[in-house]
This record gives structure tokens, C-alpha cells and sequence, in this order.
């Protein structure tokens, strides 16, 4: 049914100076920038080894961004990926969770003119627990160009893939529920009570990346939230210095919680998100 986690949306007020930012934290330059003008958004994509980040701006007052509520920039949703999009969509409705029909889109890369197709069909909000998530089957999976070159060589340890993507929940037993097999199907590869690092965490695995659900429970809290990101680099303390280089703060290296990982903090990352660099630990 889901077979990835296909990109992960940030929203920006400003795409040009996102973009440049993004390309520093990164170490790659964008592999797309286009928009949707049905939707009122410019984006720009950035290809990584198991997903892809998508920037996505608002143009004009009647862009969707700027009538989802209370609309803020920072990490904004989840698509996940699917090669028979009719087929999921029917197995989420014998589930429970509401779903839209799948719609087409279009986008046009506006250096090379390459288009790309799609399929997606948008998790009613209350369902998905507030957060904005949709399904999608790409039409020309071959649309979406490899990473240029890295910025600053492979001594640099630019960014190569999504480590996972964190979820804040006040509720464990309803994000178990909604993301797992009685839900979206994620396999669920680790439940754990740590209260020192939040609460409850439930480690759902997808296509080569991970979705950790942090759950304490608060009644006060109605909705789910994204809340941060960590990314996969081949040497943290290469990437900590090429980072620190392109002026971000940063954290000295440290042990990860994972054994033989090592980890540093990005202080300072793009539009606030809590963002985490990971590697082997090369000691």
C-alpha cells in the first residue's frame, strides 16, 4: 500500500533565501525549482537517497498555504508514496481514515522546462490527527533529477539521505493506531517508555527512513504536531565543520542514543526546525 515516505514539505515565507539556506545545511544545490499555479505555491526540491525535502513558498493572497488556518513556516506535512494510488486509497477508507479521491497534478521545472505528473490524494486533517499528509504515485518517476554535485565535495559529508522525521504526540495509543497496521500500514519496529527523552516512542519503519512518534500524554494537546528532523551524513565530524564553515551553530560531536552512532545539533536550523546530523560512529 505505502511504500515510502516520499518527500517532506517545509513551508518558507521567502523561497529564493530558503533555498540558499537549505543548499548550506545540505551541502547540495536544489535539484528542482518550479510551482503550482492552480495552488498558488513555488517550490524548490532537493533529491536525497530515500526522499526528498520540498520548499514550498505562497504567491499571491489566494495561495492554499495561506488559507490552511493558522499558517506558519516551518515543517508543514508528509507525503507518502504509493504505486497503485486507487488501491490505498480504498484500503484507508476500509480502515477508517478519511481520504480524498486522487487528483492530477503538474509541475514544470522553470530552468530546464522538464514537467513532472502525479497522483495524490490528500488525509482529511481530523484523521490524520492534524497533520497535513496525502498520498502520492508519481506518473514519470524519472522527473525528479539527481542531487547536482555536492557544494563542497565529498569531504564536506554533505547530507545523503533522511534519518527520520519526529512526531509529537499527546496521545501514544492513537498514533499507534493511525500510523501502524490498523492505519497506514507502517511497521511499527520498536515501542519504547524513555520519559527522560519525552514519553512513549514508537519507531514506525518506511521505505528506508523513519517516522519517531514522541508521545506524553496531554489532554491539552488535541492534535499531533511535526516537530523535527535528522539527517544522515558519512562523517559527523566532517559535516559538523563543513556546517560551522557555512555559519550555522553547532553542537560539538557526541554519542548518539543509538549505539555506534555519532550525532551534533544544528542550533540554528532553517525556519526553527529542531534538525539533527547523524553518522557511524568512526572512532
Amino acid at each position: 500500500m505505502i511504500s515510502t515516505l516520499d518527500h517532506i514539505i517545509v513551508a518558507v515565507h521567502d523561497l529564493e533565501a530558503a533555498t540558499l539556506s537549505w543548499e548550506r545545511l545540505l551541502g547540495y544545490r536544489a535539484s528542482w525549482r518550479g510551482g503550482h499555479e492552480a495552488y498558488g505555491t513555488v517550490n524548490s526540491l532537493f533529491r536525497l537517497g530515500n526522499t526528498y525535502l520540498e520548499l514550498l513558498a505562497p504567491v499571491g493572497e489566494d495561495s492554499v498555504l495561506l488559507h490552511r488556518g493558522e499558517w506558519t513556516p516551518g515543517l508543514t506535512g508528509l507525503a507518502f508514496g504509493t504505486e497503485n494510488i486507487e488501491s490505498a486509497v480504498r484500503d484507508l477508507r476500509e480502515r477508517g481514515i478519511v481520504i480524498a479521491d486522487p487528483q492530477e497534478g503538474e509541475g514544470r521545472d522553470e530552468a530546464t522546462g522538464a514537467v513532472r505528473r502525479w497522483r495524490n490524494a490528500m488525509i482529511d486533517s481530523e484523521s490524520a490527527n492534524g497533520i497535513f499528509m496525502f498520498l502520492i504515485q508519481h506518473d514519470t518517476p524519472d522527473g525528479l533529477p539527481d542531487a547536482p554535485d555536492a557544494l563542497m565535495g565529498a569531504a564536506g559529508s554533505p547530507v545523503h539521505a533522511l534519518d527520520h522525521v519526529v512526531v509529537q504526540t499527546g496521545f501514544s495509543e492513537r498514533a499507534r493506531e493511525f500510523f501502524g497496521p490498523e492505519g497506514l500500514g507502517l511497521r511499527l519496529a520498536l515501542a519504547r517508555d524513555e520519559p527522560k527523552w519525552g514519553g512513549m516512542m514508537l519507531f514506525f519503519l518506511v521505505g528506508g527512513t523513519t517516522v519517531e512518534v514522541i508521545g506524553k500524554r496531554d489532554d491539552n494537546k488535541v492534535h499531533d504536531t511535526l516537530w523535527g528532523l535528522a539527517w544522515q551524513v558519512r562523517d559527523c565530524a566532517a559535516a559538523q565543520a563543513r556546517l560551522s564553515t557555512a555559519g550555522f551553530d553547532m553542537s560539538p560531536v557526541r554519542a548518539g542514543r543509538k549505539s555506534g552512532t555519532q550525532v551534533c545539533t544544528v542550533r540554528d536550523a532553517p525556519e526553527g526546525i529542531p534538525t539533527l546530523i547523524i553518522s557511524p560512529d568512526k572512532g
